[in-house]
């Protein structure tokens, strides 16, 4: 059985992690629903939950574990009850997410992800701006995104749809699949394997379900289609890791709509967009009205969309308001209002010297 946890990824960066715990198990968590959890063990699967001493340590909820987690338990057997979670292995990549009502706490979704697929479907799903979100969360996770473009059975325009993509992807792989025939996802198989592991990202009803259960070889996942105002159902509210018959493991991560953008990785999702402001005249070139602004001058001549541009700067300001209350939003606003003239303190006393010598005069 420790060659099955091998297959899904214990490699000897974790062995050696575990090596400093020698009175406890190595196990993977596989599935969460809740304060519980199953995790795959050298003996098999065993329930699980966290120790009071986990608890108690954590300060913020990316500290409690999460399905992709490696752990240390006090046992690798079900017996006498659950097993205890005692430590969480260091992880070597994650989806986060900001918690429901926190302005800065934040909560693992899946962790030790090798590649993420980011999903979209070739027909009512399909949005440019949406995958430039995608690959923002992706990359910030720490893995490798690759786009996986759905329902190509759906699609009548493919070339051009890939040619407007290409804008965006910024040398990311680009696959597409279909759901129709046996060998319609075989181009996602080259990123699967022994030791690898895959989430994928993507709205709820773009495939990702039926995607899954065709690599399984079964219906594992429940799946439904995009509703008619195309945000989806949600069909997936557990998170669980499967293991492939040929090898490594895949993530079903919620929808998007779990998951946040406060620290999306904007440098290597608008790669092109940084290249261009660093050839602008002013190092702090907002790109909207400085002289000699290589982003605008690309915009007119036509090399960089507007929408894309316009996307960017929605999704940094965004980032920055997201989690936080309305007042907080109010005070990051002012912030932002008054950051030129050195903050909102050095502007009161600009406008009272201003005052005074409007008195005098």
């Amino acid at each position: 059985m420790k060659k099955e946890l091998e297959n899904i990824g214990l490699d000897r960066r974790f062995l050696a992690e575990a090596s400093l715990y020698p009175d406890l198990y190595v196990g993977r968590v596989i599935s969460q629903y809740k304060d519980l959890y199953k995790a795959m063990t050298e003996n098999g699967d065993v329930a699980a939950e966290i120790s009071g001493k986990v608890r108690f340590d954590a300060e913020t909820l990316s500290d409690y574990p999460a399905v992709g987690d490696f752990v240390m338990l006090d046992r690798n057997e079900n017996s006498g009850g659950n097993a205890i979670i005692r430590h969480v292995l260091t992880r070597k990549s994650a989806f986060i997410r900001r918690a429901a009502g926190t302005a800065k706490g934040e909560q693992v979704v899946a962790a030790n992800i090798d590649t993420v697929f980011c999903c979209m479907s070739l027909n009512n799903d399909y949005n440019l701006r949406r995958m430039e979100r995608y690959l923002g969360v992706a990359w910030d996770s720490g893995a490798v995104p690759v786009i996986v473009l759905t329902k190509a059975d759906l699609c009548d325009d493919l070339p051009q749809k890939l040619e407007e993509l290409d804008a965006v992807a910024c040398g990311v792989d680009v696959l597409v699949t279909s759901s129709l025939t046996e060998d319609g996802c075989a181009s996602v198989r080259k990123y699967l394997g022994r030791g690898r592991t895959v989430a994928l990202l993507g709205s709820s009803g773009v495939g990702k379900s039926t995607l899954i259960n065709r690599l399984l070889g079964h219906d594992a996942l429940k799946t439904r289609g995009l509703r008619n105002d195309d945000r989806g159902w949600h069909a997936t509210t557990r998170r669980d890791l499967y293991i492939l018959p040929d090898g490594g493991a895949v993530i079903d991560t919620p929808g998007m709509r779990e998951l946040g953008i406060e620290s999306a990785d904007f440098a290597k999702a608008f790669a092109d967009i940084d290249a261009l402001a660093a050839q602008c005249k002013f190092h702090d070139c907002t790109h909207t009205g400085e002289p000699h602004c290589a982003v605008q001058q690309a915009i007119s001549d036509g090399l960089l969309s507007a929408k894309r541009f316009s996307n960017y700067q929605k999704l940094k300001k965004e980032a920055r308001y997201e989690g936080l209350n309305s007042r907080q939003i109010e005070a990051e606003k002012i912030a932002t209002m008054f950051a030129e003239v050195g903050g909102i303190k050095n502007a009161r006393r600009f406008a009272k010297e201003n005052n005074r010598r409007k008195r005098g005069m």
